[in-house]
């Protein structure tokens, strides 16, 4: 069993996950985890299936040159004509 302190850090209560708990839960430094209290008790896991980011190439993957030309023909109305309100060039 591990002890660590609650302590203050700006307005927010921080504690330290000594290296060997995160090895244990399979996280890295800023990944982002699920927090549950449960019966006075705190649960937390890693936030993966929960909400994930996506890489760019992760995105695209399976992409074609062909889908990208039927996307660029069936929103070019969306890039023709002249501003309407406060739009960004």
């Amino acid at each position: 069993m591990l002890i660590t302190k609650i302590r203050k850090q700006g307005g927010a209560a921080v504690v330290t996950l000594p290296a060997e708990v995160l090895r244990q839960m399979d996280a890295t430094i800023g990944e982002e985890l699920s927090i549950e209290v449960s019966q006075h008790a705190l649960i937390m896991r890693p936030a993966r299936g929960e909400r994930r980011r996506y890489s760019l190439g992760e995105l695209l993957a399976g992409v074609t040159i062909q889908d990208m030309q039927a996307l660029t023909e069936n929103s070019a109305w969306a890039r023709e004509g002249e501003p309407v309100g406060r739009e960004l060039l």
